[in-house]
């Protein structure tokens, strides 16, 4: 009877379409065998009160057209010759649309299926959720059958649109052929567009022009396809109408991916070679690394070997993001995928190092990146002295995740042991310091951000300084030079005028004005970058109701009158609120100071001179009077001069008391005035 029961359970199974869709894990796929998405059985469901099945209704692929969605992840990780791998990451200005084009794609190919879809898929941190930003660089490999019903293998790259994040964008760039350049048809084209097209063309990408958001009232494509061409230079006449958002177009962007962007170079018979373009910390499984492999395959459980820190390990396991880790046996040339080889030490596997088979090495590494190099800096100390060293691991790791983070160990007296951490920007400071406070369980102070000053000594050597307590004193320097960086600001024209004013009040060099549009401008300065450093960003968008945009690019150093503030209590110079500032602003920083610190700083038993000084010059000054004893409340009458007596008694003790009082500036006044630094600089 179970014979015929098992016979029945195949015919009902071979004469219905019932297929159950599996749900894809979010780990790795060897930890769950039973619930891999290799195991596509069918499942037969069987009523108490029927021996006839339910019915399923079977769930299509969209973009294949035949294949169940169930069998969909076995299908991803299936391999496809190298002239249908297809790399491409999508590049566009902050909220033009790129991670929503990206979840829309996901969805579309059906690599991830739409009970699980969420927005911003691929913003994986709460962080980015919460500002609606990309931070990170994200992956996902897709599969899609084109009109020939040919499978292609996508590997899809989202990026980052800040211009603090450009160093993501331009390591994600490395890793592709072709490149969607994301317009919003409302706003047009904006500063980091022209920047990440700049960038894209360096890498001789393939780009393909999409015009996002046409679903919106106030979209004119014409006129942002018309702006394109002006100012990129770059021909529309295929440029690709879509609104992400309501799924248009989608399928044309897909099948201009397969026909326009070019398929990687067949070089799997060469040595391996392959490109380190982005890693992060497990605390379970060590250094995890994301590569591109140029050259070559590479297996699982192969012995492999880093060019450049020299260090060699086995590949315990190798994979593909699609978009969580799945496991395979081999990745050849053109793939993008993962790494895993039990690597304890953060520096043994670097973004941009080339990784090659220890038995058959490569003959030389490849290009990797350039350096980041960082424009803002501050210091970062934990609030309970005892976390040192938590902030250094944590720093280390960190700088695995995030390339361009820089950072050495710096002492303060106030604030005791820390470290002197660079970033690209303000945005960028922001993100590394809440990611630290989040992931990591640190309580951090940082200081008012800086930037790096060259020094030109009397004596012919030129002295690198971002710290204003390592300056030189005024006798042994000759001159100092600041950076100057070139800021491009678009904006529509009826705020032409208040950014202009906002340019000028900050040292800004007026270099030209250009029209790009009849109602959109773009303003050119060169500025100091120390001035942009605080609130000018925000000053911009306040200044335009939100709708000018700014790019700014580093151009060298140029010499500016340039002095050391300190700040002087009760006569001793307190190291951490030093500042260098231009001259012009030397009072007005000065003033801010001393009179916020009169308000934070407790009174003494003594008067408290509070002093802000050019070399031994004081510009600003304020006193916090003394806490004083009513020594003529026993004087009920008598001569005046008895009531001298004790009055000048009282302040000889005074004065003993201040030659030998000291006071203690608590950790709240020091808070309080770095904030203030932030604004007033």
């Amino acid at each position: 009877m179970a014979a015929d029961l098992s016979a029945q359970s195949q015919t009902l199974l071979l004469s219905t379409t019932t297929t159950t869709p599996q749900r894809s894990h979010p780990r790795t796929t060897s930890f769950l065998p039973f619930f891999s998405l290799s195991h596509s059985k069918p499942l037969l469901h069987l009523s108490r009160t029927s021996s006839r099945p339910r019915q399923r209704l079977q769930v299509l692929c969209q973009a294949t057209g035949t294949q169940p969605i169930s069998q969909l992840g076995h299908d991803r990780l299936s391999k496809v010759p190298i002239s249908r791998i297809r790399n491409f990451c999508i590049i566009a200005h902050i909220d033009h649309g790129k991670s929503t084009l990206a979840d829309k794609l996901l969805e579309t190919t059906g690599t991830v299926q739409k009970r699980e879809m969420k927005e911003q898929f691929l913003d994986n941190m709460d962080l980015e959720r919460e500002r609606g930003i990309t931070i990170k660089l994200q992956i996902a490999r897709m599969r899609y059958s084109f009109k020939n019903g040919e499978p292609y293998c996508l590997n899809l790259i989202d990026t980052p649109g800040h211009v603090d994040f450009s160093y993501e964008v331009s390591r994600s760039l490395a890793a592709c052929e072709g490149a969607l350049l994301v317009v919003d048809a409302s706003q047009g084209v904006e500063a980091q567009t022209l920047a990440n097209v700049y960038l894209a063309l360096e890498n001789n990408l393939e780009i393909i022009p999409v015009l996002n958001k046409i679903d919106l009232p106030g979209a004119d494509p014409d006129s942002v396809i018309k702006e394109i061409e002006e100012v990129i230079g770059l021909d529309c006449s295929n440029a690709i109408l879509c609104s992400a958002k309501e799924g248009i177009g989608i399928s044309e962007i897909l099948d201009a991916i397969v026909e326009r962007v070019p398929p990687p170079a067949d070089t799997a018979d060469k040595p391996l070679r392959a490109l380190i373009f982005d890693s992060y910390y497990d605390p379970y499984r060590g250094v995890i690394v994301y590569f591109r492999v140029i050259d070559g395959k590479i297996k699982k459980g192969d012995r492999v070997y880093f060019m450049a820190s020299g260090k060699d390990y086995f590949a315990d396991e190798i994979g593909v993001l699609s978009p969580t880790q799945f496991q395979v046996g081999e990745l050849y040339a053109g793939e993008v995928g993962y790494l895993s080889a039990s690597i304890r030490s953060v520096a043994d596997a670097r973004v941009g190092d080339t990784i090659t088979n220890y038995s058959r090495k490569a003959e030389s590494s490849l290009p990797g990146y350039e350096e980041a190099t960082p424009m803002v800096f501050c210091g970062m100390f934990p609030v309970d002295a005892d976390q040192f060293p938590e902030l250094r691991d944590a720093l280390e790791k960190l700088q695995l995740n995030d390339a361009a983070l820089k950072f050495e160990p710096e002492t303060s007296s106030a604030m005791g042991f820390g470290f002197r951490c660079g970033f690209l920007g303000l945005l960028h400071m922001e993100i590394v310091q809440e990611r630290l406070e989040r992931e990591y369980n640190l309580s951090l102070i940082t200081t008012a951000p800086s930037v790096v000053y060259k020094v030109n000594c009397v004596n012919g050597d030129i002295v690198e300084c971002s710290n204003p307590s390592v300056l030189p004193e005024p006798g042994k320097r000759k001159s100092i030079e600041e950076p100057v960086v070139k800021i491009e600001m678009l904006t529509p024209k009826d705020y032409i005028g208040p950014l202009m004013e906002l340019a000028q009040d900050r040292r800004a060099v007026f270099k030209e004005m250009k029209f790009i549009a009849e109602n959109r401008a773009s303003l050119t300065y060169a500025l100091p970058l120390a001035e942009m450093v605080g609130d000018f960003f925000d000053q911009l968008k306040s200044r335009s109701k939100g709708y000018a945009s700014m790019e700014y690019t580093f151009l060298g150093y140029k010499e500016s009158d340039l002095i050391r503030l300190d700040i002087q209590i009760n006569g001793e110079h307190v190291e951490p609120l030093a500042t260098i500032v231009h001259k012009d602003k030397a009072y007005a920083v000065g003033r801010a100071l001393t009179q916020k610190l009169k308000e934070l700083i407790p009174r003494q038993m003594f008067k408290v001179p509070i002093q802000a000084c050019i070399g031994s010059k004081v510009i600003a000054s304020e006193a916090l009077s003394a806490i004083r004893k009513d020594v003529l409340a026993k004087c009920y009458g008598g001569d005046i001069s008895r009531k001298k007596k004790l009055l000048k008694k009282q302040a000889e003790g005074k004065k003993r008391m201040k030659a030998i009082g000291k006071v203690d500036v608590p950790q709240e006044a020091f808070m309080a005035v770095l904030k203030l630094e932030k604004e007033v600089l």
